[in-house]
């Protein structure tokens, strides 16, 4: 353990070593001067006083209502002086390059005043570009908040304090990516969130060495717990409603400026089949809409694998009527029903991906008339049974009720690997390939937490809100994987007074 921590350590001194680094203010201006929007203004020919700033990244009225009338007033007096009389927070007068570098990269403008060589002013006049808060687009909820994350941090950070308006709501921000410099945000409930969790999401957020972090999609990837997984981690939403519920059950959550995701964690397996949606439901509509939704995932993973055994291997298990028509629907194929299968399931792939990639209405178009012409065609070439296309659209169907894109992107996938063994050793491959994914789902964890909890280990009193979700009166503790500090959430209501009806006046 030591040995891996010191070979860490020095890793980690090397990749610092070989980063490009500014020694002084003049090899920082050298190289600033390469681009065309950089600017350096100059308040008169004598005057002691420059700006420099990318023009590309400030805000022209702050620059020009707020910092040059200052200067003008005051252009003799020192930066201590200027600072004061420059009516802008934040602004900080500085020695450290590096410091200075980020700063005028973030869209700040420098003030440098020969009068004092070694030190800058720091102003803050950054122009920033993004739009207005949405609906959510992956996520979308017929009832419940209609709000969406966006790319800016720290209204994000606004989203989810306007739900969680406490000061336990802790927001720590950290700067990853050598070349992007992106600023990530944890944020966590002091005095409920497991102290544990927060530490070891932390170090992996510390710990991470890759020069641009574009989306939070990467910091999933470097902070997994098994990066060569297909299952996803951590749970990648788009809803502060949702970040804010699972951050009062004592979850860690991560925000990434310039994305409009949000990273959750610990999770579950079960968690990914669990639409936000289904507490904004009566408690039986929603567990039957679980159970509905689990019997789909299953559905779509297992039915072409079956369909593709009972016809290579296990003729008798069909009843004669049914099989009468299986086969005279497959007379006449060419093919084995494993080459028809894949061959299905694989144009399927390819609509999906096309109307995902092409423009939206051209997409709807592209996904609907070439799945009806394609099946159509094929079905009258003899080239696959008008059954098994039933079941591969069926299949393709199910897949959408996933509620989390991710998981839904794993499920599509290992159905090959199914259909596959199905071909291989008929039912007894469809069992060993699930014994392979199950042991694999066993030996995962999502931040050191076990994936499969409340199944194994067992938790009997998460189970409550797991396949099926019990009334929210019967919801009075976080769930006990978390471990979080604070398991009571409320006290249970007294059933007697509750059900007591007030006193109606005549």
């Amino acid at each position: 353990m030591f040995r891996k921590w010191k070979q860490h350590r020095l890793q980690r001194k090397i990749n610092q070593s070989t980063r490009p680094s500014t020694h002084s203010f003049e090899e920082l201006l050298k190289t600033c001067r390469l681009s065309s929007d950089f600017e350096i203004y100059q308040l008169s020919k004598n005057s002691p006083i420059t700006l420099y700033y990318y023009a590309s990244v400030i805000k022209p009225e702050i620059l020009h209502d707020e910092i040059l009338p200052a200067l003008q007033q005051v252009n003799q007096l020192s930066l201590e002086e200027l600072r004061q009389a420059i009516s802008i927070e934040n602004n900080e007068i500085i020695e450290a390059v590096e410091d200075l570098m980020d700063g005028l990269m973030r869209g700040s403008v420098i003030i440098h005043s020969t009068q004092t060589p070694k030190q800058f002013l720091l102003v803050p006049a950054e122009h920033i570009e993004n739009r207005s808060v949405s609906l959510p687009e992956v996520e979308f909820s017929v009832v419940g908040p209609k709000e969406a994350f966006v790319e800016p941090l720290q209204t994000n950070l606004n989203l989810i304090r306007k739900r969680i308006p406490i000061p336990e709501l802790v927001v720590k921000e950290y700067t990853i990516g050598d070349l992007s410099k992106s600023k990530t945000a944890i944020l966590y409930l002091h005095g409920i969130a497991n102290e544990q969790v927060v530490h070891t999401l932390t170090q992996r957020i510390t710990d991470i060495q890759f020069d641009q972090i574009v989306d939070s999609s990467f910091v999933a990837q470097l902070i997994a717990d098994d990066s060569n997984s297909v299952f996803p981690q951590l749970i990648d939403t788009e809803r502060p409603d949702r970040v804010a519920s699972l951050l009062a059950e004592g979850k860690v959550a991560v925000i990434l400026d310039g994305s409009p995701h949000a990273l959750t964690g610990p999770t579950s397996f079960v968690e990914f089949f669990s639409a936000f949606e289904d507490y904004f439901l009566p408690w039986p509509i929603a567990s039957i809409f679980r159970l509905i939704r689990l019997f789909a995932i299953l559905f779509s993973v297992l039915s072409t694998a079956l369909y593709v055994a009972v016809l290579t291997y296990h003729y008798e298990m069909i009843p004669t009527t049914l099989l009468n028509t299986l086969v005279s629907s497959r007379s006449g194929i060419p093919f084995p029903p494993v080459f028809e299968a894949l061959i299905l399931e694989l144009v399927i792939e390819l609509l999906r991906e096309a109307g995902a990639r092409l423009p939206a209405k051209i997409g709807q178009t592209i996904g609907i008339v070439g799945g009806i012409v394609i099946g159509t065609a094929a079905v009258d070439a003899g080239l696959t049974s008008n059954i098994l296309l039933i079941i591969v659209a069926l299949t393709g169907l199910a897949s959408f009720t996933t509620p989390i894109y991710q998981m839904g992107n794993t499920i599509r996938l290992i159905r090959f690997p199914f259909i596959l063994a199905a071909q291989w050793l008929g039912f007894l491959g469809v069992a060993a390939c699930f014994a392979l994914f199950l042991s694999h789902l066993l030996a995962l964890t999502s931040l050191g937490h076990p994936y499969l909890v409340p199944i194994y280990p067992l938790r009997v009193a998460d189970l409550k809100d797991s396949f099926f979700r019990l009334p929210f009166r019967l919801q009075t503790k976080r769930p006990q994987s978390i471990r979080a500090q604070k398991q009571n959430r409320f006290n249970k209501p007294n059933e007697k007074n509750h059900l007591i009806q007030p006193d109606i006046e005549e």
